[in-house]
């Protein structure tokens, strides 16, 4: 840094908190003026001829950490801090923004005491940790808290998901970012189906600040149903969920993206978004929804229970997984050629008026609840009370029996379904029962995407506390049903003005199906096929999320 301590004029706007000149260290060494604010890091070169831009301005939103270190180098008596910035920049080749990685490194040897120089490296880079800091406690909105730092992830990695790359872009793409942010972690492999649910629900919780799952939606199924089976269920479910996607769903990845108000991305660049959110540390509500089955398992789900064609699309694509989220466009195409219709009765409890029928795009208002935590019987029957579960679907040949959610015994943990009544009584009188009975699909959805590229329900946010409900009723056309889901991609599906269309918000439902054979998903995984029912619960669990 110079001796020379000319600091600019302070801003009634942005007041300048520090000033310094410095050796911008790469591939040419630039000296620059440095100042920090509580928002901005600028950086303006001294000597603006050498070429390039002559000032650049990073917001310290964009910023996951800074460093403060000594050379290798035991002749210089210089130290260096580095600070990582994630800003949106312009894609390569493609329209729009997407997060991408920045390294600003700085030499400081104002002095030939090496002590010296570090100790000033260290203040800048304490400064502007804080400064991130302070952005983050500024965010508004959804946001509720902050993870206590420093960090400590537990991360458990699917290494099958997706494509099998899972493990590649972590060591790729996560590590380093990780490592920016100054976060600790522990990675665990998962080796066979269930063995994360069977880890978090004896694992002491006390030891990680949050438990982050990178795979595709079906291992965070297992995790959270794994903390609801604790004993210790209430403050097992507080631990703070972070989620990178790994797989070829990644509905609730794109659904985290999403609520942060950027334009949606894929793949790696969503990833990098995940990751980048993951760093920040910020964690909001999570509604989840227990869904009670004939077969007497109770569920806990965080993302959707779907029947008919989008859950014959989820398990059927299963052997398209090889070209990861490409296999559900595939599967949907395969679907359409041979379109299947399902009987059974709907009802649910609508959040508002419930003795109101339903509409096609319903804009009730945003109803939020908070639920008592105590333990009580479940709605779902005893064993035999509904006789013989009927059997899944055998249209597919293709349905794999490792989709296949384990059955476990009725939970007496989690929160009381106050909505439900048992399967083998009727629905509450005032319920809304759905006279048609002849259905191509239906979905309930708790976030906004069903997939990475399927925004269902736009209108849903992580705690709202509601079910978006979407049925499309027999007689629909291949083709509007293929634009159905076409005008998915971007939300429009519910703007279509399609008759066989119906979106209503509901608080808990109830599906009967009457066909024989069929297929039930709960968060994309294949449950026993037969009645089931679910209420939501608000806010129940915490995301990381920004």
């Amino acid at each position: 840094m110079s001796s020379k301590k000319t600091e600019p004029k302070k801003s009634e706007i942005c007041p300048v908190l520090m000033y310094g000149e410095f050796m911008v260290t790469g591939s040419m060494k630039v000296r620059c003026s440095l100042i920090l604010t509580e928002t901005e890091l600028t950086v303006q070169k001294i000597s603006p001829a050498l070429g390039g831009r002559g000032k650049v301005v990073y917001h310290l939103s964009d910023c996951v950490g800074c460093r403060a270190y000594r050379s290798h180098d035991s002749t210089d008596v210089g130290a260096y801090f580095s600070a990582y910035f994630y800003p949106l920049r312009t894609r390569w080749m493609r329209s729009g923004l997407a997060r991408q990685r920045v390294e600003q490194c700085f030499r400081v040897a104002p002095d030939q005491n090496p002590s010296v120089n570090l100790q000033e490296a260290q203040r800048w880079s304490r400064a502007i940790r804080e400064r991130v800091l302070h952005q983050r406690q500024q965010k508004t909105g959804a946001i509720q808290l902050e993870v206590k730092r420093p960090l400590k992830f537990l991360i458990l990695l699917n290494p099958h998901s997706g494509k099998g790359h899972a493990h590649a872009l972590f060591k790729g793409n996560v590590q380093r970012m990780l490592q920016d942010a100054g976060i600790q972690h522990t990675l665990i492999i998962t080796e066979r189906q269930n063995h994360a649910r069977e880890l978090v629900r004896e694992a002491d919780l006390s030891k990680w600040d949050a438990l982050v799952i990178m795979s595709g939606d079906g291992l965070l199924f297992e995790v959270v149903n794994g903390l609801m089976e604790r004993e210790d269920w209430e403050e097992a479910i507080q631990t703070p969920l972070g989620v990178l996607p790994g797989g070829s769903g990644n509905a609730l990845a794109a659904s985290i993206h999403h609520f942060s108000g950027l334009q949606a991305v894929s793949s790696e660049e969503l990833l990098i978004s995940c990751g980048f959110i993951l760093c920040k540390g910020l964690v909001s509500q999570l509604d989840l929804t227990s869904v009670c089955l004939a077969s007497s398992q109770r569920l806990f789900s965080f993302l959707s229970l779907a029947w008919g064609f989008v859950s014959d699309v989820d398990i059927e694509s299963e052997k398209y997984r090889h070209v990861g989220a490409a296999r559900f466009t595939v599967g949907t195409l395969v679907r359409l050629a041979s379109l299947r219709v399902y009987r059974g009765k709907l009802a649910y409890l609508p959040t508002e008026n419930p003795m109101s029928q339903p509409s096609l795009v319903d804009s009730t208002a945003t109803f939020r609840q908070r639920l008592p935590q105590s333990n009580s019987d479940s709605c779902c029957p005893s064993n035999g009370l509904l006789g013989h579960t009927l059997q899944n679907s055998s249209n597919s040949n293709n349905t794999p029996k490792s989709k296949q959610s384990n059955p476990s015994p009725l939970s007496v943990f989690g929160p009381t379904d106050f909505l439900l009544n048992p399967l083998n009584q009727p629905v509450p009188g005032h319920w809304t029962v759905v006279q048609d009975e002849d259905f191509v699909l239906v979905v309930a959805m708790y976030q906004s995407h069903l997939a990475e590229d399927m925004l269902a329900a736009p209108a849903s946010r992580l705690d709202d506390g509601i079910i978006h409900l979407i049925y499309v009723k027999a007689g629909i056309s291949r083709r509007s049903l293929l634009h159905l889901f076409l005008a998915m991609e971007k939300g429009g599906h519910l703007n279509t003005n399609c008759p066989h269309v119906v979106y209503v918000k509901v608080k808990a439902l109830r599906l009967e199906p009457y066909s024989p054979k069929g297929i039930i998903t709960v968060d994309g995984e294949l449950v026993d096929y037969g009645p089931v029912q679910a209420q939501i619960h608000g806010s129940l669990a915490r995301l990381i999320a920004w």
